[in-house]
């Protein structure tokens, strides 16, 4: 029997998981903290970012409810998310076992795909919501539109390539939330520019209101 967990009330309400990559980590926890103030609450900080897995330990320990980690490729990664105590595993590919895993650990899960084959092979196996990536390159609005016409039924995260100006786009194809990388984020995690990411996020929680009744 399949287990599935829903969406956490704040993907529900805020419609953005802002995706937090880089290769240094330098201003990790900073960047963080700045995107929770600002209201985006829901965060998914990398494998592949150095010292993601204490941030996110340590974000959750101080009362953030929605932090996961992003980039699960693996079991081992699994665990490691399981471990500091994150609500949930975004993974870049239909990855069963690694699914599997997340649902004995009683994670949610967002895989990633790219086909409605995908779309409805990890809906079937338990799938939290899954994220149509990349969202931009597979033709944006109008893939999610037209992917959503026979899938109705599967709420589907839209990433790679969205950008603010997309939101309420996105949102009005009926998608459950987008995934922000980069045109969120910027470079805030390397360079410590926390000014422009409150303003971005601000932005991008305004372009949600306003697309939301």
């Amino acid at each position: 029997m399949v287990t599935r967990l829903e969406p956490g009330d704040r993907v529900r309400s805020t419609r953005i998981v802002a995706i937090v990559r880089d290769r240094t980590g330098v201003h990790l926890r900073a960047a963080c903290d700045t995107l929770l103030e600002a209201g985006v609450s829901v965060l998914e900080v990398t494998t592949n970012t150095p010292g993601a897995a204490g941030v996110v330990a340590d974000l959750i320990a101080a009362g953030a409810t929605e932090v996961g980690m992003g980039t699960v490729r693996t079991v081992e990664h699994v665990r490691q998310a399981a471990d500091a105590g994150a609500s949930f595993i975004v993974t870049p590919t239909v990855s069963l076992p690694v699914g599997l895993a997340a649902q004995e650990a009683g994670m949610r899960w967002y895989p990633g795909a790219a086909t409605p084959t995908e779309i409805e092979t990890a809906w079937t196996a338990g799938a939290t919501a899954v994220k149509v990536f990349p969202a931009g390159v597979l033709g944006g609005v109008r893939f999610i539109r037209e992917v959503r016409a026979p899938l109705d039924d599967i709420p589907l995260i839209p990433t790679g390539g969205v950008r603010i100006d997309d939101i309420a786009d996105y949102l009005a194809t009926g998608a459950l939330a987008v995934g922000m990388g980069s045109p969120l984020l910027g470079d805030a995690v390397a360079s410590g520019d926390l000014k422009g990411l409150r303003v971005r996020a601000e932005a991008a929680l305004a372009a949600v209101r306003e697309a939301t009744p």
